[in-house]
Order: C-alpha cells, then sequence, then structure tokens
C-alpha cells in the first residue's frame, strides 16, 4: 500500500536521510533510526553509534591488527593455506554467483521493474551526471586499474604463450581457457578477452545489486541505510535483532578488508613509481611511512566529508585518468588501440561463455587464482562501493541507474585496458620491449617509460594512485561509519576518523604480515560469507521493486 512519506518521518528523524519525494510504499515498522545507538559526548568527543555493531567490529578487528604484527612469522603460512583452500573449493560458487548478478541486472534494465525512481516518484537527483559519474568510477575500482592496466593483460598473454604444461594428468600452467601456445596474436585476444572479463560486467554488477538494494530500501521503503534493511521482507521485525547484527558485522569485515587489499596493492605501485622516479628506497618502511601519510590525508577528506572531499577529489583524478588516457591513445599506437577497442570487446563475447562457467573447468589455476580472487575481492569490496553509490545516486530510475553503473564503467574498462594492456602487449611483440613484464607494480611505469615526458607521466600516475587511494579510503570510512552508527549518514566525524585510521592500520599489518597473500586471503574469506548475503538480497530486490510506484516517462 502506497503511503505519504509525511506520515512516517518518526522512522528517519536523526538518520539523515531524505523522505522519498511522492508517493512510495514505505514499509510500515516503528523501528526508528538510530534507536538502539548509544549517544554522548565524552573528553569532548561526540559519537553515536549502534553499541553491539561497533563494538564487535572494533574489537575483533583491533585484535587481529595485533596479533597479525605480533606474529608475522607464524600468520604467513597460514593466509596462504586459507587462499588456497578457500579458491580451490569454493571458485564454483564465487563464479555462479557472479553469473546470477549480471542476468539479474540486465533483466531489469529491460523490465518494467527499471521504471522504479530511487527515492520516489518525484525524487530529483543530487549530483549532476559529471559529478555522480566521477564518484562511481574513483570509488569503484581506481586503484584497481591503475594496478593491473598493464601487468593483468601482459601476464594473461605470457601464460597463454606458454600453452598448456601437464604434471601427473593435472595442468601445472595458469593460461586462460586453453591457452595459444606460440601463437602471438591469438594469445594477445585471449589475454585481453579474459582481462575485460575480469574488470567488465562481473564487478560492476555485484556492484550494482549491492547499491540498488540499499537504495531501494533506504529511499523508497523509509529503512536505515544499513545491509539489514535489505532483508526487512525476509525476517521482517527480527532485523532489529541479532539476525541483522550478524548481516552488519559481516558488511563491516567484508568492507575493511576488501578495502585494504585495494589500499595495500596501491601503496606497493606507489612506492615502485616513487622508486623509478626519485630513487626512493623500497621496502617495508617506504610502504608503511606511505600508508600512514596518505590515511592521514584521507582523514582530512573524510573531515570535508562528501560533496567537498569525495566528490572533488574524485573529479580531479577523472580528468588526470582521462588525460593519461589520451596521451597514451595519442602518443601510442592510435589506430590499433581504436580497431584493438572493437576487437577485444569482441573477443570478450565470444569468450564470455566459457570464460564465466563454473563448472568442469581445465583452467584451474587461471579460474581460480584469478577469477574466484577478482570475485570474491569485488564482492568484498561492494559494501562500501555499493552504500557509496547507493548514498549518491537518488534520483535516478532503476534503468537510469544500472545503465550508469554496469555499461557505462564497463566501456570504460574496456577502453582504459585496451590502451594500456593491449599497448604493452604491442610493445612487447613488435619492439621487443622485455620491461614490461617486470614486477606487476613496476609494470606501468615500464610501460610508460617507452613514450615521451615519462618523467611528467610518471608522476601523474603516481598521483593518480595516490588520489584513487584516498577516495577509496574515505569512501570506505563513510561507509562502515553509517554501518557501525545503525544507518545514520549524519554520524558524528569523529567515528569516521576513527576508521579510516582502522582501514591504513589493517592494511600496514597484512603487507607486513604476509604481503599480497594476506591481503588477498582476508578479502576472499570475508567474500565468500557475503556473497550469500548478496545472492538473498536479489530476491529481496525483486520483491521490493515490484510494490514500487513507476514513473510514466524515463528521463
Amino acid at each position: 500500500m502506497q503511503q505519504d512519506p509525511d506520515k512516517k518521518t518518526n522512522q528517519r528523524e536523526g538518520g539523515g536521510i531524505p523522505a522519498p519525494s511522492g508517493k512510495t510504499n514505505l514499509i510500515d515498522t516503528d523501528y526508528v533510526i538510530g534507536q538502539d545507538n548509544i549517544s554522548r559526548k565524552k573528553f569532548g568527543i561526540d559519537f553515536d553509534l549502534h553499541g553491539v555493531v561497533f563494538a564487535f567490529s572494533a574489537i575483533v578487528i583491533l585484535v587481529f591488527v595485533l596479533l597479525t604484527l605480533a606474529l608475522q612469522e607464524t600468520v604467513e603460512p597460514i593466509y596462504d593455506a586459507i587462499f588456497g583452500f578457500l579458491t580451490g573449493n569454493m571458485s564454483w560458487f564465487f563464479l555462479l554467483a557472479g553469473n546470477i548478478f549480471v542476468i539479474l541486472c540486465l533483466a531489469l534494465i529491460v523490465s518494467p521493474l527499471g521504471k522504479v525512481r530511487i527515492g520516489g516518484p518525484d525524487a530529483k537527483p543530487d549530483f549532476n551526471l559529471f559529478g555522480w559519474f566521477s564518484m562511481l568510477f574513483a570509488a569503484g575500482m581506481g586503484i584497481g586499474l591503475m594496478f593491473f592496466g598493464v601487468s593483468e593483460p601482459m601476464s594473461h598473454f605470457s601464460t597463454a604463450m606458454g600453452g598448456i604444461s601437464m604434471e601427473d594428468g593435472a595442468r601445472t600452467d595458469w593460461a586462460p581457457l586453453g591457452g595459444a601456445e606460440g601463437d602471438s596474436a591469438a594469445a594477445a585476444s585471449l589475454a585481453m578477452a579474459a582481462t575485460i572479463f575480469h574488470w567488465g560486467l562481473h564487478p560492476w554488477a555485484i556492484y550494482a545489486i549491492v547499491a540498488l538494494a540499499l537504495a531501494l530500501f533506504a529511499f523508497n521503503k523509509g529503512l536505515p541505510l544499513t545491509f539489514r534493511s535489505v532483508f526487512y521482507p525476509i525476517l521482517g521485525e527480527r532485523v532489529w535483532g541479532w539476525p541483522g547484527h550478524v548481516i552488519d558485522i559481516l558488511a563491516v569485515f567484508a568492507t575493511l578488508f576488501g578495502l585494504a587489499t585495494s589500499l595495500g596493492l596501491g601503496a606497493q605501485q606507489a612506492a615502485a613509481g616513487m622508486h623509478d622516479l626519485f630513487g626512493i628506497p623500497e621496502g617495508n618502511v617506504t610502504l608503511v611511512l606511505l600508508i600512514s601519510g596518505i590515511t592521514a590525508i584521507a582523514i582530512a577528506s573524510i573531515l570535508a566529508g562528501v560533496d567537498k572531499g569525495v566528490r572533488r577529489l574524485s573529479q580531479v583524478n577523472l580528468v588526470l585518468a582521462f588525460l593519461l588516457l589520451m596521451f597514451v591513445i595519442t602518443m601510442g599506437p592510435t589506430i590499433a588501440i581504436a580497431t584493438g577497442f572493437f576487437q577485444n570487446l569482441g573477443s570478450y563475447l565470444t569468450n564470455l561463455p566459457a570464460l564465466s562457467n563454473p563448472f568442469m573447468r581445465e583452467d584451474e589455476n587461471f579460474s581460480q587464482g584469478w577469477t574466484a580472487f577478482y570475485w570474491a575481492w569485488w564482492i568484498a569490496w561492494s559494501p562500501f562501493v555499493g552504500m557509496f553509490i547507493a548514498r549518491v545516486s537518488r534520483g535516478r530510475t532503476v534503468r537510469q541507474f544500472l545503465i550508469a553503473v554496469l555499461l557505462v564503467p564497463s566501456t570504460v574498462s574496456v577502453l582504459w585496458m585496451t590502451a594500456m594492456g593491449g599497448s604493452a602487449i604491442e610493445q612487447h611483440i613488435n619492439h621487443g620491449v622485455d620491461a614490461v613484464m617486470n614486477a606487476e607494480g613496476d609494470m606501468l611505469f615500464a610501460f610508460l617509460a617507452q613514450f615521451p615526458l615519462v618523467e611528467l607521466t610518471s608522476f601523474v600516475a603516481i598521483v593518480l594512485v595516490i588520489v584513487f587511494f584516498i577516495t577509496s579510503s574515505d569512501s570506505g570510512s563513510l561507509v562502515i561509519d553509517t554501518i557501525t552508527a545503525g544507518g545514520k549518514v549524519d554520524a558524528p566525524k569523529p567515528q569516521r576518523v576513527f576508521w579510516g585510521t582502522i582501514e591504513g592500520a589493517i592494511a600496514i599489518a597484512l603487507l607486513l604480515g604476509g604481503g599480497l597473500t594476506a591481503l588477498q586471503t582476508m578479502a576472499v574469506s570475508t567474500g565468500l560469507p557475503f556473497t550469500i548475503v548478496l545472492l538473498i538480497a536479489c530476491y529481496a530486490i525483486i520483491k521490493g521493486l515490484m510494490s514500487e510506484p513507476r514513473v510514466g516517462k524515463v528521463t
């Protein structure tokens, strides 16, 4: 039944969430946003937080950080074993879930449910298209594109060229699908298809599902902006008790460890670039100082707020990324990049059924070590990216929202990977440039060294990595603070500072306690239970949209 939102404003008083604009089907509950919070001022510091969710999340995280730092040599083999077990035994589950998310998003785009407007039939967008898209892209996968833009296509190209290798009846190579032994053109095509698969529809569909679920139940249904709200159609009033506490705590863990993985990768790449450009020594000391310094800058951005801090930084970074991309396209093999965009897109679509197949895979190293990790990483990232996207997407129709979140960034990712990775492969094949086969963190800078103005472009790349680091950190802090504040989006800023500090501490602890494998392990470990949460959320989305009014004209 449609209700006037003015009659239910008591649900959202003090939460900072705007009431729906126009008639919506609000959920009838007596729960008031923040009613279970502890709100006080102590030692001159304000805090307003959900006691159970905040306390449990903070204590577990702090204990984890301390133990990892204290037992560095002990925990490293443990991380290796956990990562191998999860990717080896649960890869089919991650791949199957990813396919479900893509199919649901595409179905909603073409269905009548796409006419539902987030925030109510009369809601207006909070941000213009440029500002909105800047924040979507910067928060979504900025660091990843910088780190893997050259390294991943080159890695897949190298393993595909090597072909299939067997030992005791099992494949030991890391080539995607069947590889392309000795055929450089086929290997390049397969490498780009595999890369685009990891950065195209599937990850953005994961983000879209989370963001749509949160936005629908907060802005249309009048519930708090937390993950427990999505489960109201299934659990009813029990979402305000322990079942809901567990859901929100899982979201906090997934967000923190998924974000820490990205921050760790970003720090490694920034350190590699600073070593190449300024001669600064690489190593743990540099990484710790770099993470600490950037975390401090991120906290300053957090305090400035979404509109002044995150939005402006995101727009600056989008412009810098565009300029770097245009530089590579203009100074590199322009015609090859232009034609390669369509060829790579075609190769991706051709190989998509095989790459997305969750069962009976022969290329287990690739599907488990690459795809399963990626899907778990995206899912671990999805609480923070999804909630951030939800917060800035009010006023868009579901169709607009899904096209923007799913299709537009995927297209940009194809162009980015073609320009960076495709050009690096071309440098290697046609010009014998072996430097692009360096360690992952160095590949981007080895690639840029083949162009003029290398000092300038390398400096821009370092700035991009750092600013993407900052926007990811402050976006994540805002989201975690919202979850641990019982759904309030206007909680006191000292809480955001706390979570921003914790994010940096986790990244440092994992890098010192096990390096990249430790980062990947925690992303996969937290991504597994949250995958189940998202699959259930798919049902809640459909049920919630079916009860909403639809706008007559999509604009």
